[in-house]
């Protein structure tokens, strides 16, 4: 398609679109650091519970982890995102602290309270001030391939953990699945290329432009790839988009679609879809969406493909981050540079 030729020619500084093509191969290399991490005595130890503490990019995969594993792990399984974590965590639980840069602020305070609660710590970094203090401490240091930002990096997030997890004895092996899953994502990768005679990439953005995008999924299985489309979309096209998941939107934000003057034509909600989703989920989103159709809110169904649950999510997150990228274009925004959180980032700097 000419169009995106000449638009990721004129906008796409730091080839966004070839780090997103990249990801099966990320899945790849991430089996292989999986495999070979240095775990220094985690085997031999009993979890009563994990939690994965980390921001943005970095703690995504432990939210795809946690939903792909829902049905197998027999311990609990959260997700930080704080400077400190929850009252709950001791001596018998495995706290992944998970930082692309090994700067990032709140993990690290993290890492710091995980120590001082005598918790097992497992670092995943491409090295920063995280991978010093593991180092120091003898905690084990799973390395990761570095340059690129942490949202481009989500391979290396869930491959070498599934792998991880496994020799930890804390669930079954998923090589055949991952090698599925890249299999998919290989043919996925030409399904949205800017030369793809159909785009359904490309074709969603278009929708989605000059909208205010909302995404809905089911709760169970994919509502960590519903928050990976929101950010997604939040960093790589500029844009604000929100999140909810059924059957909870059901009991409070559908009474929000009520107001009679609301420009509905303005908004534009993303339905994902599992063939897993509970049967009654399932019927109660089919009711939403022509609810919210039939007041001009533009509505788009995105089924997940595939056999495995991580299959199928990763369908999924394909699908999203192509779109989001083509976005970008459409909004003639560079997909690459997040200038406010580097504000944010060096402001919180001059904070003692």
């Amino acid at each position: 398609m000419e169009d995106i030729q000449r638009l990721k020619e004129k906008l796409d500084s730091h080839h966004m679109l070839e780090m997103i093509a990249a990801m099966p191969g990320h899945l790849e290399e991430g089996i292989l650091i999986g495999r070979q991490a240095e775990l220094k005595g985690l085997e031999q130890e009993t979890f009563q519970n994990i939690i994965l503490t980390g921001m943005g990019g970095s703690a995504i995969g432990g939210d795809i982890i946690r939903s792909c594993l829902g049905d197998e792990l027999r311990i609990p399984m959260a997700v930080n995102r704080n400077y400190r974590l929850p009252g709950y965590i001791g001596k018998k639980t495995l706290v992944v602290c998970s930082s692309y840069s090994g700067n990032t602020e709140e993990t690290i305070a993290a890492f710091h309270d995980a120590v001082k609660r005598g918790a097992k710590i497992l670092v995943i970094t491409t090295g920063g001030t995280l991978g010093e203090l593991a180092r120091e401490n003898g905690i084990p240091l799973v390395k990761i391939k570095p340059g690129l930002p942490p949202r481009a990096a989500l391979g290396y997030s869930v491959a070498p953990l599934l792998l991880i997890f496994f020799r930890l004895g804390l669930c079954r092996s998923f090589e055949e699945d991952l090698g599925e899953t890249i299999i998919a994502m290989k043919r996925g990768v030409q399904k949205y290329a800017p030369t793809a005679e159909t785009n359904p990439a490309w074709e969603l953005a278009r929708k989605l432009k000059d909208k205010l995008i909302i995404i809905y999924s089911g709760y169970e299985r994919i509502e960590a790839v519903a928050l990976r489309m929101k950010g997604q979309i939040c960093e790589n096209a500029k844009l604000p988009a929100y999140v909810n998941q059924f059957p909870e939107l059901n009991h409070n934000e559908l009474v929000g679609w009520q107001k009679p003057n609301l420009e509905y034509g303005k908004f534009a909600a993303v339905i994902l879809k599992d063939r897993d989703d509970h049967k009654r989920t399932a019927a109660g989103a089919e009711i939403v969406s022509r609810y919210l159709a039939d007041k001009g809110i533009e509505i788009t169904g995105m089924q997940s493909e595939g056999e495995s649950q991580l299959e199928r999510m990763f369908s999924l997150i394909q699908a999203a981050d192509f779109t989001s990228y083509y976005l970008a274009l459409l909004n003639e925004v560079d997909p690459y540079p997040v200038g406010p959180i580097d504000y944010l980032k060096e402001n919180l700097k001059k904070i003692n």
